[in-house]
């Protein structure tokens, strides 16, 4: 007789729901460096969001930087977010509100239907809309609408109010240049940074270039007005600007309808303010450096907005003298019937008695650079991973979330700012009324702007460093021992090199840290 055994189904797993794999985006509207810790502050907020919920599996975090959202065609992570969601790999998406993800209705609308059929859904979390729950595309049309004539609306109440105050002439310049600081809504000079400036008039006076007076302010452990290193850009554009004489030309840049930003050329009008703040330097002073500039600029065959003149050696501009400060000249040597390059400290080719730092081999340096490169490449682990880890222990959370906090006030206060803009292009309220509410708010969005700042420039740097390091670990993690010496290698990685001696040089590296090498020859 046969026997039947009954196996009983295993149905442990049946009743297991899958996680939803979800993902989140978020935007910022500039490439500056606060928007990019504010960037940091979002993705940690969303990183933690999404991993505290048991049901959820965090797949990734998609961002734009630097890119206006009212054309999902120049948003490249946003496109290949939408890409990866057709290959199935998303099933919920996170965003902070309709107005970050699309201004434009149209765009906003074809997105969640194209998503709604591949089965995937948006959570707005600003205006607690969930794609999935929705019976009717009407609310998110309605506010999708609404997002796209306040961008619209927003814009041109804010070129009214701007126009209006460069006309009577009180309009406020909320982010002063190098040099001044922002006091109640007036440029002040700052003592300090106007010591520097006055210092780069002087010296471009005496006809030295921006590269060289930006090398010597970076010598000299001065910071930049974001706190990092001056580049040849930025001293020129010191230079170029006529608010260092007191006056302000208002309107150089303005905004076309498809929120475009363009040089204005004479396009729009523009307002000369003179005598709108404390001078720095003179009229006489800031025309006689123009003057040295375009003569310079004449005898190089430099244009103005063409990048046609470049460094033409790697260690150009680069290499300096630990005794005076000073860069070195290239030039060719001659022993006997032999010729070679070699690198000459300028103080001491013009007076040897003021600096008595000698010539380097060009082809040491270059050789010196391999074997420094190749100690990475053999002790990463002992070096670059130890310094990685160190900066990424640096705790920037609390940060990051206060950032993300001060930055809802500061849209708040703005909403507030423009509705009151609103109001007063209406004829809606009187304009002593208009004045002081606006005034309270002004003062308001400067102490949080004042407060986001100083958070952000406490954990940019570090952000810097981290980045750095870790592009200079993965070379090194792939890359097999060197036996040339390459340029763009060189370029990717050094910052500058610092002469200590004939025999011992040091390479600070963009990520930090200076590493001394005796000189191979």
């Amino acid at each position: 007789m046969k026997k039947i055994t009954k196996i009983e189904a295993n149905n442990t797993d049946a009743f297991i729901k899958p996680k939803l794999r979800v993902a989140a985006y978020c935007r910022v509207s500039t490439d500056s460096n606060e928007q990019l810790v504010s960037l940091q502050a979002q993705k940690a907020h969303y990183e933690t969001y999404i991993k505290g919920n048991p049901e959820w599996e965090y797949v990734g975090l998609y961002y734009d930087e630097g890119i206006s959202g009212t054309k999902k065609e120049k948003r490249s992570e946003l496109l290949r977010m939408l890409s990866d969601c057709e290959n199935r790999k998303i099933d919920l998406i996170i965003t902070k509100s309709i107005s970050r993800f699309a201004r434009n209705t149209t765009d906003c609308l074809e997105m969640v239907r194209k998503l709604v059929d591949l089965g995937v859904y948006i959570y707005f979390e600003k205006e607690n809309i969930n794609t999935q729950s929705m019976e009717s595309e009407l609310m998110l049309s309605i506010l999708s609408g609404l997002a796209e004539s306040e961008s619209i609306s927003i814009s041109e109440n804010n070129k009214w109010s701007i126009q209006r105050r460069f006309q009577n002439g009180t309009f406020k310049i909320s982010y002063p240049p190098y040099g001044y600081q922002n006091i109640d809504g007036q440029m002040v000079i700052n003592p300090k940074q106007a010591e520097a400036v006055k210092y780069i008039f002087a010296e471009a006076l005496l006809g030295k270039g921006t590269q060289k007076i930006a090398d010597d302010l970076n010598f000299k452990g001065i910071p930049s007005k974001k706190g990092g290193r001056w580049t040849s850009t930025t001293i020129r554009g010191i230079l170029r600007n006529e608010k260092y004489t007191g006056d302000a030309l208002l309107q150089k840049t303005y905004t076309d309808s498809s929120f475009n930003r363009h040089i204005n050329y004479g396009e729009k009008n523009m307002y000369l303010v003179e005598n709108h703040h404390e001078p720095i330097i003179t009229h006489e002073v800031f025309d006689a450096v123009e003057t040295v500039m375009s003569q310079r600029a004449k005898e190089k065959g430099i244009e103005k907005h063409n990048n046609k003149y470049q460094n033409r050696y790697a260690f150009s501009s680069k290499i300096i003298c630990s005794e005076c400060g000073s860069t070195f000249k290239r030039r060719i040597h001659s022993s006997g019937a032999r010729k070679y390059i070699a690198w000459c400290c300028n103080k001491h080719i013009k007076q040897i008695t003021e600096c008595s730092m000698q010539f380097i081999r060009d082809e040491d340096i270059k050789m010196t650079f391999v074997t420094m490169i190749n100690k990475l490449i053999f002790g990463q682990k002992f070096i670059l991973r130890p310094l990685l880890n160190g900066l990424r222990n640096q705790n920037n959370a609390d940060n990051f979330l206060r950032i993300e906090e001060l930055e809802t006030k500061i849209e708040k206060n703005m909403e507030q700012s423009q509705m009151l803009t609103g109001l007063m292009t209406k004829g809606y309220l009187e304009p002593a009324l208009f004045t002081k509410e606006k005034n309270a708010l002004e003062a308001e969005s400067t102490r949080l702007i004042a407060e986001k700042e100083q958070l952000t420039h406490s954990v940019n740097g570090n952000l810097a460093k981290v980045e750095k390091v870790n592009q200079l670990l993965k070379f090194v993690s792939k890359s097999k021992m060197l036996a040339t010496y390459e340029d763009e290698l060189f370029e990717s990685y050094v910052d500058r090199i610092i002469v200590y001696s004939r025999e011992e040089i040091g390479f600070a590296l963009k990520c930090g840290i200076t590493l001394r090498e005796r000189m191979v020859n």
